[in-house]
């Protein structure tokens, strides 16, 4: 995944950046795994039952991203494999830096 790619689901908002995961519950790792359509495309080991994979989610991202797990939130998709991702106070070129890394 490069950077370019990001930048095109990369948005940013007054409160942070929001981009668009696509998940991949059950994965054999947590990972970020490239760009699909117009979502960025995460596996994750965790079920997606009683909320486990949305946790796992945002506990993942916001390690990736530098961030606390409190400034990272899924505006929209709860029960949806695509979901809308909040990261609050942080700047879209830091937070592709960090996904890129």
């Amino acid at each position: 995944m490069t950077g370019e790619e990001l930048d095109r689901l990369l948005r940013p908002t007054p409160k942070g950046v929001t981009l668009s995961c696509r998940v991949q519950p059950r994965a054999s790792r947590n990972a970020l795994a490239g760009v699909m359509g117009d979502s960025l495309k995460v596996a994750l080991t965790a079920p997606p039952v009683d909320g486990k994979a949305n946790a796992a989610l945002c506990r993942f991202l916001a390690d990736k991203a530098g961030l606390p797990r409190s400034s990272v939130q899924i505006l929209s998709g709860e029960t949806s494999r695509t979901k809308l991702i909040l990261f609050i106070g942080i700047e879209h070129g830091v937070l592709r830096e960090h996904l890129c890394s």
